[in-house]
């Protein structure tokens, strides 16, 4: 089975970086996208960046383009969002998954994990 397990979560002052990671087992990298998304506290939750693991082609929300990037090492089966710049609207929950995004609409293909929380605070 696959699995996608995220970290790096953390409290940061706003201006401030972060970079989380997403481990994942179980399934061919190189054949899927995973997507970064996020949930705010009662708030939807949105996607955030997506790459392709075949092109490595990449999506980003508007609200983090020129901010965050995402990337991979597909030695290592993981993905990364690096996130500069932070505001306190980043704060969230962030989560991975395989994903898939088609007329701007995000799907996730995994089931949710715990996540790992982003807060952006002074």
């Amino acid at each position: 089975d696959a699995q996608l397990v995220e970290s790096g979560g953390d409290l940061v002052q706003p201006g401030g970086s972060l970079r989380l990671s997403c481990a994942t087992s179980g399934l061919t990298f190189t054949r899927y996208s995973i997507g970064w998304f996020r949930q705010a506290p009662g708030k939807e939750r949105e996607g955030v960046s997506c790459i392709s693991g075949s092109d490595g082609s990449t999506i980003y929300a508007d609200s983090v383009k020129g901010r965050f990037t995402i990337s991979s090492d597909n030695a290592k089966n993981t993905v990364y969002l690096q996130m500069n710049r932070l505001k306190p609207e980043d704060t969230a929950v962030y989560y991975c998954s395989r994903t898939v995004v088609e007329d701007n609409l995000w799907y996730a293909l995994d089931t949710w994990g715990q996540g790992t929380l982003v807060t952006v605070s002074s």
